[in-house]
């Protein structure tokens, strides 16, 4: 089986047009970036009223379903796919809830904006290791009060980043009656 060649890129519109290169393993793409690099699936290009235009104006780049326009794809050239995604909607407002009427929660307000198909890519995304170390983690966040007037995009950061440890793991503490196991070491086990 092969694995898919994820390409190795600054943005989305980069990794479609002119990749630096294509990995299918991260210490793969570190090499080819020359850095730390991040797993992403992002949107690019601009969003179609159908799925049948996406499919016409991306001929060659992805698998067609329609009979008779059918593309044989290389199996490491699946890092695209089409989504469907609504446009200049604002996100609905927090409800509280209802309990009326035998529910809990009162009836979703319909979505209003324009649904449209774009282009999603899968690729390699070249990070920048200092941001990501300078980078405050949610944990601390959370606590100050600053973390109310947070916007979504500073949220989805916060959330997206990854945990880093506040302090080393402490080694186990092995108490009297407690000796580790000989097949796994990293198991205490009760002696007695």
């Amino acid at each position: 089986m092969n694995a898919i060649l994820y390409p190795v890129a600054a943005n989305p519109e980069e990794a479609f047009a002119r990749p630096k290169g294509r990995a299918a393993r991260e210490r793969e793409a570190k090499d080819i970036g020359g850095g730390p690099v991040r797993f992403v699936t992002e949107p690019t290009g601009p969003g179609f009223a159908s799925r049948q235009a996406a499919l016409d104006a991306y001929a060659g780049r992805l698998d067609d379903p329609r009979p008779g326009r059918s593309v044989t794809l290389a199996p490491e050239d699946h890092y695209c796919s089409l989504a469907e995604r609504i446009e200049g909607a604002s996100p609905p407002e927090p409800v509280e809830p209802a309990f009326a009427r035998g529910r809990r929660w009162p009836k979703q307000p319909a979505v209003r904006g324009k649904t449209v198909v774009r282009l999603m890519i899968s690729y390699w995304r070249l990070a920048d290791e200092q941001a990501e170390q300078d980078a405050e983690q949610a944990r601390a966040m959370r606590r100050r009060a600053e973390a109310a007037a947070l916007d979504a995009a500073q949220l989805r950061a916060l959330a997206r980043q990854p945990l880093r440890p506040v302090k080393p793991q402490q080694p186990l503490d092995a108490g009297l009656f407690e000796m580790p196991a000989p097949e796994a070491p990293h198991i205490l086990i009760p002696d007695e």
